[in-house]
């Protein structure tokens, strides 16, 4: 499976999560909480299994436990059709392959949701297409009481060091605040999906160099009545933004090299860019005259 493929069936779960149960069917066929427990208090020799077949020795070893609790563990398997025993060795059916895969993917991103905790607050209100699995190893940076300007500090840091940058936001990417000699849109090929005020506020700060910008074609801008968050596409990382709705201030900036990640970052821009209004030099020139 691609990484295209992965991400589909990651984010067509997601959406098909919210409207789970609303059917009769679905209804009737949810498990019940002793199951579930069951299936986590089991996750070990799941995992183990996963992995590849074990005699019942290797489990003990592994797993650090008694005869007697390999003997219920492997039971166990076998009473729910999740395990059989092929030349000594206990191996997974296809109901176990699926039941453990689940249940890997269920630790994994309860982990990552505690480690993304302060994005998802952030922006997950209603923004269906965030999935936290590409996110899973990413750089999560937050303001600290020595550090306040943490996240904004990470965000520079790989905006230097990128050549090309592509991204949206619900404010200016760098706040007035950490105006440096090296502003967003000089000395890399920017293409920036910004807030129609945003954009405003921008030409009248300065609209020598915005002009400038515009005309050297370095700058493209798109602007959008909605944007959900902050998204930054490098060279070599993707990050996401979350921002404080009153002060505007970042709250969050959360960055990963994951491939699938990248996908998915350039599918929600290109999404936000389809739907969004390209403002060219000759506009740009009209509502500043």
């Amino acid at each position: 499976m691609t990484n295209r493929q992965l991400l589909d069936e990651l984010i067509q779960h997601a959406l098909d999560l919210q409207t789970y149960g609303d059917t009769p069917s679905e209804r009737t066929a949810r498990l019940d909480t002793d199951e579930l427990v069951d299936v986590v208090r089991h996750r070990s020799v799941l995992e183990l299994l996963f992995d590849g077949p074990r005699d019942r020795r290797d489990i003990e070893a592994a797993l650090g436990v008694s005869r007697a609790t390999s003997h219920r563990f492997t039971r166990w398997l076998e009473d729910n059709d999740l395990a059989e025993r092929v030349d000594g060795r206990f191996v997974l059916t296809g109901k176990g392959q699926v039941v453990a895969e689940s249940t890997l993917r269920f630790e994994r991103n309860l982990v990552t949701a505690g480690r993304l905790a302060p994005l998802l607050d952030a922006i997950c209100e209603d923004h269906q297409e965030f999935v936290v699995e590409p996110f899973a190893d990413a750089t999560v940076t937050v303001p600290t009481p020595s550090d306040p300007y943490a996240p904004v500090t990470r965000f520079l840091s790989l905006l230097r060091d990128s050549e090309t940058f592509r991204g949206f936001n619900t404010t200016h990417m760098v706040p007035p605040s950490t105006a440096t000699p090296d502003p967003v849109f000089e000395g890399r090929d920017v293409e920036l999906i910004y807030l129609p005020d945003v954009v405003e506020r921008l030409r009248t700060d300065d609209p020598e160099r915005f002009d400038a910008a515009l005309e050297a074609g370095s700058l493209t801008l798109h602007t959008r009545s909605a944007l959900p968050y902050g998204l930054a596409v490098f060279d070599d990382r993707v990050g996401i933004g979350g921002y404080d709705e009153e002060t505007g201030a970042m709250r969050v900036f959360v960055d990963t090299d994951a491939t699938i990640a990248r996908e998915w970052a350039e599918r929600v821009y290109d999404s936000y860019r389809r739907h969004s209004t390209p403002l060219d030099e000759s506009s740009s020139t009209e509502q500043s005259a």
